[in-house]
């Protein structure tokens, strides 16, 4: 029986969770949460790189994050849709972790990919629980789901300090060569908007977050219901 894990992160294609919250996964790694990532897609649409090497390039980052865990469902990358099948193996892979918190990409992105799977992560969540949806397995209720920003920001409804991991949120974006690093004179890669100093504006963002909070670096959350405090 697999260990239930504190965390669960979902993304539509390896690299998504990292721009998004690399440095938060790491603060809770490091505190000895257990914290997996579940990809949707294989990128296989993706312009530049192999479903191979992106696949090496996920393995690396998961052993800078410290993941307890990655998987893969292999739905089709600019194929997802919410559909009954692809609920399901969304729901089945709930069940078989139990988190305690489940994180998604922010309803609002440029990318079609990211929003479709803000969307599948959602209603998975909520057929979850349901003891009569997919009676073979047993349900999980999630305690909480938070949305990470990817290539665009929305308001934060919290944010985290990341200042003193940022560096390894670095190390986790660059293990993605495929995907951010310029095209060489003569290769086969093209430019594209991940291409272009893709890392720095991502850390540009955190910066002017965490400046806004007062830390160097910070990365924020959207939430569809209140975040509870007992204290102030």
């Amino acid at each position: 029986m697999n260990e239930p894990l504190d965390i669960l992160v979902f993304g539509a294609h390896a690299d998504d969770a990292e721009i998004g919250m690399a440095g938060t996964i790491v603060k809770h790694t490091r505190a000895g949460y257990r914290v997996g990532i579940c990809d949707l897609t294989f990128a296989e649409m993706s312009s530049n790189g192999t479903v191979e090497l992106r696949q090496q390039e996920a393995e690396s980052a998961s052993a800078v994050l410290g993941l307890s865990m990655r998987s893969n469902l292999g739905l089709p990358d600019r194929g997802l849709t919410r559909t009954d099948a692809h609920i399901q193996a969304i729901v089945a892979e709930i069940r078989k972790w139990a988190p305690r918190m489940i994180f998604a990409p922010y309803w609002e992105d440029r990318h079609p990919d990211h929003i479709a799977c803000s969307q599948l992560i959602e209603e998975a969540i909520f057929n979850a629980k349901l003891r009569r949806y997919m009676p073979e397995i047993a349900p999980v209720t999630v305690s909480r789901s938070y949305f990470y920003f990817i290539n665009d920001m929305g308001p934060a409804d919290l944010t985290v300090d990341v200042t003193d991991v940022y560096s390894e949120k670095e190390a986790s974006l660059r293990c993605y060569a495929s995907q951010f690093t310029a095209p060489a004179p003569n290769s086969d890669a093209v430019a594209t908007p991940l291409t272009a100093q893709y890392v720095e504006r991502v850390k540009a963002r955190d910066s002017l977050l965490g400046q806004k909070c007062g830390f160097g670096y910070a990365e924020g959350f959207a939430s569809r219901l209140p975040h509870t405090v007992h204290l102030f």
